[in-house]
């Protein structure tokens, strides 16, 4: 990725997708004053140089299953290949490695049925397992660093805001046609209707039209995999909290607003506060813990854990990570 530059319009184009990943390239031209091939085409090249991916991804807890951060202490020399295979696995959402390598930090959607943790405990050379119940997310999901670091103008991101989700909380029961239209938008969450259509089964009436109730409804919502060197972000850290309980909320949505953080979130375990932060180097990460951090109400320790190596992101695997697909439920 190191001979792509990115100027306004990238940064622009960028932004547009991460608020609203199927987004028609006319509209995103309307609000950068440029003309829709130009979109296209810068879309169209960055793109094809790995630089962006836009993905569909599924809200666990839409579906019955709930998110655990799980921390695996292992061998240094196993961490390369535990980690691969906790990337291929489709219950993962994303896989790190941080410490110098002594440990891997992935998230899950799991439910009661879940062999997950069991399997891990079994795994040579693991050292130690430990999970954490997300309990409230209060930054993640479709707001990532490219809408906090974007050139867009508040006015601009309303003009390509989809509408707001409204879900009421009860539990979605996919059917084998709505596993078909996920997976594909989990491969390409641009893909067009005719191509949904032919997965599916259905017209591209019906497709455009369930597709509109599974974003409504909070079931699916895009999210777009990009290399953070392209904005400058090469030292990215996880931060475990602990706040007094009565701050935790306003600790969270204080965190939240921090241009540095691409996930937080309220836990389970010895620490109740979950951060993921992404900076320029090490100078700028010592600002942060220094400033924002140190400042959130209620805090009383902090443990970072640098990330040495992103192995899976927004749902999407490193290059040559084999996928396994999970079997479609009924």
């Amino acid at each position: 990725m190191s001979g792509i530059r990115l100027d306004e319009i990238d940064r622009g184009l960028l932004q547009a997708l991460q608020i609203g990943g199927r987004v028609a390239f006319s509209d995103v031209a309307k609000v950068l004053g440029v003309s829709d091939q130009t979109v296209a085409r810068r879309y169209r090249a960055l793109r094809s140089a790995g630089a962006v991916h836009v993905l569909g991804t599924t809200w666990p807890e839409a579906v019955g299953q709930e998110l655990w951060l799980v921390r695996v202490q292992c061998a240094a020399e196993t961490a390369d290949a535990l980690s691969r295979s906790l990337a291929g696995r489709p219950d993962t959402s994303w896989v790190l490695v941080v410490s110098g390598g002594a440990e891997i930090l992935s998230m899950l959607g799991m439910d009661a049925s879940s062999t997950a943790l069991g399997q891990l405990l079994r795994t040579p050379r693991v050292t130690g397992v430990s999970a954490h119940c997300v309990l409230h997310t209060f930054c993640g999901g479709p707001i990532s660093p490219l809408v906090k670091h974007g050139p867009l103008t508040v006015a601009q991101c309303a003009a390509l805001q989809p509408p707001e989700a409204d879900s009421n909380g009860e539990h979605v029961t996919l059917s084998d046609q709505d596993h078909a239209l996920l997976e594909s938008l989990a491969e390409d969450g641009r893909v067009g209707y005719q191509a949904l259509a032919s997965v599916t089964g259905w017209s591209q009436t019906s497709v455009r039209r369930r597709l509109t109730e599974l974003c409504r409804t909070s079931v699916v919502y895009f999210d777009v995999d990009f290399d953070a060197e392209l904005l400058g972000l090469r030292s990215m850290a996880s931060l475990w909290l602990s706040v007094s309980p009565g701050a935790l909320s306003a600790a969270g949505e204080a965190l939240a607003l921090h241009p540095e953080v691409s996930f937080a979130a309220a836990t389970t375990g010895p620490t109740n506060l979950y951060a993921s932060v992404q900076c320029r180097d090490a100078k700028e990460l010592y600002a942060c813990l220094t400033g924002p951090v140190a400042q959130l109400p209620g805090i009383r320790s902090v443990e970072t854990a640098p990330v040495t190596r992103t192995v899976k992101q927004a749902g999407r695997p490193q290059q040559g990570v084999p996928i396994r697909r999970a079997p479609r439920r009924r």
